[in-house]
């Protein structure tokens, strides 16, 4: 048994994010494929929050005691700046989206279709929710 406990322990903080990974819209008629940009996507995968110009390692989760929520350490980067932040992720209750809250701010994720295929910004071919096809 405390195999088992120590096993579990000593998992990378990455598996502690999975049941978070995937790509989320920013707002209703966000570019899913488009993450890390302004009306686009966020995407969360081994254990890397994705922002808007910015990435964040989540470390030392804790579960929310009766909820289905996660608290994270976010050792987040943009800018050539650094810093830590708290964050709590938790579930919507169909499931089909992610609440995260930090200190002062909520938002709303609805999840991407599960087929989508990201874009990152800068990269070649990659258009701004804003161009248009002549």
């Amino acid at each position: 048994m405390r195999g088992a406990a120590l096993a579990l322990a000593l998992l990378p903080a990455s598996a502690a994010a999975e049941p978070y990974d995937g790509i989320y819209r920013q707002a209703e008629n966000a570019d899913c494929a488009l993450v890390g940009a302004d009306g686009g996507s966020v995407r969360i995968a081994d254990g890397v929050f994705e922002g808007v110009g910015s990435q964040c390692l989540m470390t030392l989760p804790v579960d929310v005691v009766d909820m289905d929520a996660t608290l994270y350490t976010m050792e987040c980067a943009a800018g050539g700046e650094a810093w830590t932040e708290r964050a709590m992720l938790m579930h919507t209750p169909d499931r089909d989206g992610l609440f995260m809250i930090w200190n002062g701010y909520a938002f709303r994720y609805d999840r991407c279709p599960d087929d989508t295929v990201p874009v990152e910004p800068g990269a070649a071919g990659a258009a701004g929710p804003d161009d248009a096809a002549d």
